[in-house]
């Protein structure tokens, strides 16, 4: 999955795709999903918090 150009994809496709990531794999949690995709997650929540969408360590996802 190409997550390099996070800043210019739409938010909703990203939101999507990390979401069924995070569900997908029960040993991701958000460190270890930006980790293994090489992703930088203060960049990532900054993308989808502009958006309108959340972390929610409890249910894993974004909201």
């Amino acid at each position: 999955m190409a997550f390099e150009n996070l800043e210019n994809m739409d938010p909703y496709i990203l939101l999507s795709m990390v979401n069924m990531k995070l569900r997908d794999f029960d040993d991701h949690d958000l460190d270890s999903f930006c980790a293994s995709y090489e992703i930088d997650r203060e960049k990532l929540e900054t993308r989808l918090r502009e958006a309108g969408f959340e972390y929610d360590p409890k249910t894993n996802q974004f909201k």
